[in-house]
């Protein structure tokens, strides 16, 4: 059956994309991509506060509605946070992936403000649409 799933994420929301590292993989090894501290330090908090899990991850078409509380009114972009939040859903298998087959929508997300208390609120729920199928289940 499939059912709605709710959490919150306290503190700061922080994206991925915002100050990215290239780092050596050791003496005269490849170059990669490391994400911030701050990014991997939300990720850690992330962590402990995503649960109860639900059984299985998510692999059905939901609607992922984040609501983001941020402590300050500088310039954020939304689709920036909803990329973090997803993979942070993803990595902690509340999600089985974000593609379009899983992630159908994120009808309602927001961004506020609320110094004393920031966060990203999150409801996911299953999309009752006949129409919308799994690409790879519906090969036209």
């Amino acid at each position: 059956m499939k059912k709605q799933y709710s959490d919150m994420i306290p503190g700061p929301p922080v994206t991925k994309k915002n100050s990215q590292q290239i780092v050596r993989a050791g003496k005269g090894g490849r170059l990669f991509i490391k994400q911030s501290a701050r990014y991997e330090q939300y990720e850690a908090t992330a962590s402990y506060f995503l649960s109860p899990k639900p059984p299985d991850p998510i692999d059905y078409p939901v609607n992922v509605k984040c609501t983001y509380f941020m402590p300050s009114r500088r310039r954020v972009d939304l689709s920036n946070l909803l990329a973090a939040t997803h993979d942070v859903l993803t990595k902690f298998f509340i999600l089985a992936d974000d593609n379009r087959d899983v992630i159908a929508s994120v009808d309602g997300s927001r961004v506020y403000y609320d110094k004393e208390n920031p966060r990203v609120e999150i409801t996911i729920k299953p999309i009752d649409e006949e129409k919308y199928r799994k690409w790879k289940e519906d090969p036209d």
